[in-house]
């Protein structure tokens, strides 16, 4: 038998007065009885496409269509649906019988019907013969059944729930999820769900909406979502995965660090770039050699049912520089109305040619202000003679005043760090940083990395970057004058694996799956 399409959206934008595009032409389908969950990050527009349902916005454009008929533009009380919010709003001097009671009131029926309905609800969300109490004395599941029966007892076709379990803890949570979903069967109605808990929308939903910055990104079971996530984002977000670049050279074929696999997955293009997912519950630890890969045991941790360990199949990149912490060595004008600063720097010998004024102002950090104004000053000449052969070179820096300073530009032979298991090399260069620099950082980890001129990139090709983290061993705060390691390094490749055998931390092990464990996925466009 063909479902019913109770409710359809379609092309529904919403533009904001400040021009802050919210949800990008929207396209959703919600059948009668489903229980459909709206899931995302903050921001994605779940919450403001539920309020566009409910009558509490109209869209920039759209239309919004419920059992055949166009209520795009219908006062929120005329629309067959009510809502329960994150904050129950229950009228507090009113007692769980006449909280219930409320909207049946307005609608002037008969005491009797009231009470018949009402009593019918109690039953329903399990609190018999807590009529006469006092809603600011239950509990918070308790308050929450109550403004589900108060929504449902006026018998609406939909009930919409923007995230009503985020003032729950832990326990009642979990709870209240399934109490949620047999009360959704039981009433035989749509509910549509508002959450940015994946594991509510897995344990509750029929159907699984995914969105990500105003647009759907998958529409699916929960089986559907979990299993054939349709890309990274969608694998990230729903559920624990372990998420590799590779590529396609053929059907049936995937290649991940240099090695292939055999895959269930068909119809990309020969050599085309792909995201791979291979869930932590679908690897297993096996003796060296046994598996498919062979890595290193990082780390155990207990989770009660299971363990979850770190294995590294390949060891990542690391390169460590000197970072030299000196005096300020800011310069001031004769009349003390101006101040300039520079710092020495490092550059390979095949970069010389690449530098300009502005790339030498930026990797000096040569700044010039006016100190009673507190305002910045620019730097409008730069003299130097520099040459593509190791040593060292004078560069000065001017502003229009003529206030200057003199600094050393080091060119050298740098080395780099080259990793052939991984595919990638990495590098980095001594620095010089005064104190006041660091301590007036606000983004020290990204600072750190500008100064080193710190860069990771594939063998393959040296276009492709590799993300770089950075480790320190000292305070910016309470930084002197002397010489610092700053470590410079890549992750290397690592799988999460969910196992109920422990092993040990650093042993080598070997790590085996199964063709269709192995899921392909299309890469993101952006």
């Amino acid at each position: 038998m063909e479902e019913k399409k109770l409710i359809q959206f379609r092309n529904i934008v919403m533009n904001f007065d400040d021009n802050q595009l919210v949800l990008k032409g929207i396209n959703l389908d919600i059948n009668e009885n489903e229980f459909v969950t709206l899931l995302g990050p903050s921001g994605c527009g779940k919450t403001t496409l539920l309020r566009i349902l409910g009558g509490f916005l109209e869209p920039t454009e759209g239309t919004v269509i419920f059992d055949g008929e166009d209520i795009t533009k219908l006062p929120p009380h005329k629309r067959e649906l009510n809502t329960v919010f994150q904050k129950y709003a229950l009228f507090p001097h009113m007692n769980v019988y006449q909280n219930i009671a409320f909207g049946l009131k307005i609608k002037k029926m008969s005491a009797d019907v009231i009470e018949q309905k009402v009593m019918k609800m109690l039953k329903l969300i399990g609190l018999e013969g807590y009529e006469n109490k006092n809603v600011t004395l239950l509990s918070g599941g308790q308050q929450q059944r109550v403004a589900i029966a108060r929504a449902l007892v006026n018998e609406p076709k939909v009930l919409l729930l923007d995230e009503p379990l985020g003032a729950l803890d832990l326990k009642l949570r979990k709870e209240m999820q399934y109490e949620l979903k047999r009360i959704q069967q039981e009433v035989g109605i749509t509910f549509i769900f508002v959450t940015h808990d994946q594991e509510e929308a897995l344990t509750m939903s029929d159907k699984i909406v995914i969105m990500k910055d105003g647009e759907i990104q998958q529409i699916g079971t929960p089986q559907d979502i979990y299993n054939e996530p349709i890309n990274r984002y969608v694998a990230d977000f729903v559920g624990e995965s372990n998420i590799i670049s590779g590529r396609m050279p053929e059907d049936y074929k995937v290649v991940f660090d240099d090695t292939t696999f055999e895959c269930v997955d068909h119809d990309f293009d020969p050599n085309e770039p792909v995201d791979i997912i291979i869930r932590p519950e679908d690897i297993d630890i096996v003796k060296p050699g046994e598996g498919k890969l062979t890595g290193e045991v990082l780390s155990v941790l207990f989770k009660g049912m299971h363990y979850e360990v770190v294995v590294e199949t390949v060891p990542g990149t690391s390169v460590t520089v000197n970072m030299r912490v000196i005096k300020n060595n800011e310069v001031t004008s004769g009349d003390g109305k101006e101040k300039i600063s520079a710092n020495d720097f490092f550059v390979d010998i095949e970069d010389v040619k690449l530098l300009d004024d502005k790339e030498i102002i930026a990797r000096a950090d040569a700044q010039a202000w006016l100190p009673d104004k507190d305002e910045y000053i620019s730097i409008n000449k730069i003299e130097y003679d520099i040459k593509e052969e190791i040593g060292e070179y004078p560069v000065t820096f001017f502003t229009s005043s003529g206030t200057m300073i003199q600094k050393s530009i080091y060119v050298v032979n740098q080395p780099f760090v080259k990793n052939v298991k991984a595919n990638e090399a990495v590098s980095a260069f001594n620095f010089f940083k005064t104190v006041d620099e660091l301590r007036e950082s606000v983004a020290l980890d990204t600072d750190l990395k500008t100064w080193a001129n710190a860069q990771g990139w594939k063998i393959s090709d040296e276009n492709e970057s590799v993300d770089i983290s950075v480790d320190y061993d000292f305070d910016p705060d309470e930084i002197k004058e002397g010489v610092y390691k700053v470590t410079f390094w890549t992750t290397g490749r690592e799988f999460k694996i969910r196992t109920t055998d422990y092993v040990e931390e650093g042993i080598e092990v070997g790590l085996d799956f199964f063709p269709e464990d192995i899921h392909v996925m299309k890469k993101m466009e952006g």
